[in-house]
């Protein structure tokens, strides 16, 4: 008996797993595969008409890669610490956005640009700010709204 509900029961999870990436084209699942052969715990998702997301592990950190239908790579983000920032954007970052806290950092590379990404929260407000890897800020995103309008529509 607990043989067939263990059976069962990777059976389901197996099904899961293929039904949620059934509908990523062949071509962006061959260039993603080629670009991150060893990248484990893969989950896609549609970001826009003609982008994927692959949301996956690569060495022990916790990365996203974006890819159009046509199987262009066009970036990826790789999850840090804020210890691993460099000090040029850490002092940026007290100096500039004092009172923010620090949510998601990532290491932000794409075809034009390598860089960091630095999402901060203060009070309500949201801020996505990216980063050169001099610590120039080249973009700078309240995206308060943009998470407002998320929990909106989930209701």
């Amino acid at each position: 008996m607990k043989r067939l509900f263990f059976v069962s029961v990777m059976y389901l999870a197996f099904g899961i797993i293929v039904s949620g990436q059934k509908n990523v084209p062949q071509p962006v699942n061959t260039a993603f595969s080629q670009k991150y052969p060893n990248a484990a715990s893969i989950k896609w998702a549609s970001e826009e008409a003609n982008e994927w997301e692959a949301e996956f592990k690569l060495n022990g950190k916790e990365m996203s890669a974006s890819f159009d239908n046509s199987r262009k790579w066009l970036e990826s983000e790789t999850e840090i610490a804020a210890k691993e920032l460099p000090a040029a954007i850490s002092g940026l970052l007290a100096k500039e956005f004092a009172g923010y806290k620090t949510d998601e950092i990532s290491i932000l590379e794409s075809p034009e640009l390598k860089g960091f990404e630095v999402n901060l929260k203060k009070g309500e407000t949201v801020l996505e700010v990216v980063f050169d890897n001099a610590g120039k800020i080249l973009k700078r995103t309240d995206v308060s709204k943009e998470e407002k309008d998320e929990k909106h529509e989930k209701k």
